[in-house]
């Protein structure tokens, strides 16, 4: 994937570059990326997880060739070139099936790899280290190294299978604690060690050049660790460079390498800023996406309480919250405390475990009756300043219109700007 290639390489020539990933399946959120990458004029990575999207539909009820069709199309709708569109799988390996035999999740594992490279993702993260039923706890390097092999082996065929040439990049390595933001209150977290980072280089090596895949080893451009990044529901652990010092320097001894960070949502932009400069180059970011979105909705519900009556009004808030309450699957075990806790949780955790929700019908036809009601006056713009205000300056600049999608477009877009600054470096045409 040349645009990955090319980051990669201005960013060991010194440009101190990188790439966001956007890590979501909301339209609203893909909306916001496509249309901010397309004034920026740069290229757009999107992921999917193996839990939001697989060959059985996922969380999204998508298959890896729904989720490239859906984003595609939308690409094609907003005028974005799709050769500007990158599509990469995040996790993928056996995390969905830890209940099954290792032999069972990893035949699951293998279809999962092939379903995604047959769709057209070309960017793979290779992560085999959860323990599925029969499993030791943890498992050690080779063992990992060896699935993350074999999966590797089988996109490789795949590709050359639907593409003809095998042109993918590969992320390798995973970081703790699990995707998508803490299950417990956190204080501080472990940088990951350069001789961690380093062994589980040379675990994989070894493996792939025992699946005769040494030849694709420059393709292999980022290394997941954990560069002491992390949130929880209420807290943010920020990014400390001088704890990890060391992990920063030893990236420099692989030539076609960089580290891609997590769970960076949050972050400050400065902090954002020194990860790319300290070599994580590649910066997921997803739950506070949504947690934008939720952030503007939840503004256009209270302006829309303002100016209309009860009963005429999509009452959004209080439909999300019986159907997070109905079907409690989602957040239960990641929010705790009190009922008041819980339920402060439920609207306004860094987890944002409501982004779960949203497809939901019934909260669909409030957010519809929402925009509805909202689009048929102008927005008075006293109440865009009280509730919005960061879009207010926009609006009264006349650069933004205050209309519902647009105020919830460009709110979104406020995320998506410091993740572009922060990956601007000395080559931001490359960026």
């Amino acid at each position: 994937m040349k645009h990955l290639i090319e980051m990669v390489e201005l960013h060991k020539a010194g440009a101190a570059n990188g790439i966001y990933a956007v890590c979501s399946a909301h339209p609203l959120v893909l909306e916001a990326a496509i249309r901010f990458a397309g004034d920026s004029h740069t290229a757009l990575l999107v992921e999917a997880t193996s839990n939001q999207v697989d060959q059985f539909g996922g969380y999204t009820g998508m298959t890896p060739a729904d989720f490239h069709g859906f984003v595609s199309q939308l690409a094609e709708r907003l005028n974005f070139p799709l050769s500007q569109l990158i599509l990469g799988g995040d996790h993928l390996g056996p995390n969905r099936w830890q209940n099954l035999t290792a032999s069972e999740a990893m035949a699951n594992a293998d279809d999962l790899i092939k379903s995604y490279v047959a769709a057209g993702f070309t960017k793979i993260h290779l992560d085999c280290s959860m323990s599925c039923e029969d499993d030791p706890v943890p498992l050690t390097d080779e063992i990992v190294a060896e699935r993350a092999a074999r999966l590797a082996k089988i996109a490789e065929q795949a590709r050359r299978e639907h593409f003809g040439e095998s042109d993918l990049v590969y992320i390798i390595g995973t970081e703790v604690p699990v995707p998508g933001g803490a299950h417990e209150a956190l204080t501080e977290l472990e940088v990951t060690t350069p001789e961690a980072a380093r062994a589980t280089l040379e675990a994989h090596r070894l493996a792939f050049e025992k699946q005769g895949l040494a030849d694709i080893w420059p393709r292999i451009i980022g290394l997941v660790v954990q560069p002491g990044v992390e949130f929880d529901n209420t807290h943010v652990i920020d990014y400390r460079p001088e704890k990890a010092v060391a992990l920063s320097e030893m990236v420099n001894a692989y030539d076609s390498l960089v580290f891609e960070a997590h769970s960076t949502d949050y972050q400050t932009p400065q902090a954002l800023r020194q990860l790319v400069k300290d070599h994580f180059a590649i910066l997921k970011v997803g739950p506070a996406l949504t947690f934008a979105l939720r952030e503007a909705l939840f503004s256009l519900a209270a302006i829309e309480e303002e100016l209309l009556p009860a009963k005429a009004s999509s009452g959004l808030r209080q439909v999300l919250e019986s159907v997070m309450l109905d079907r409690p699957e989602y957040w239960q075990s990641h929010y705790h405390g009190d009922g008041n806790a819980r339920r402060l949780a439920r609207g306004y955790s860094y987890s944002d475990r409501v982004r779960y929700y949203w497809p939901d019908s019934q909260i669909d036809d409030a957010f519809e009756r929402l925009v509805r009601n909202l689009a048929d006056e102008p927005i008075p713009l006293p109440l865009v300043s009280q509730y919005l205000p960061l879009q207010y300056r926009k609006v009264r600049e006349e650069a933004l219109k205050a209309t519902p999608r647009e105020l919830i477009i460009d709110h979104i877009q406020d995320i998506l700007r410091q993740y572009h600054a922060a990956c601007q470096g000395t080559s931001s045409h490359n960026a």
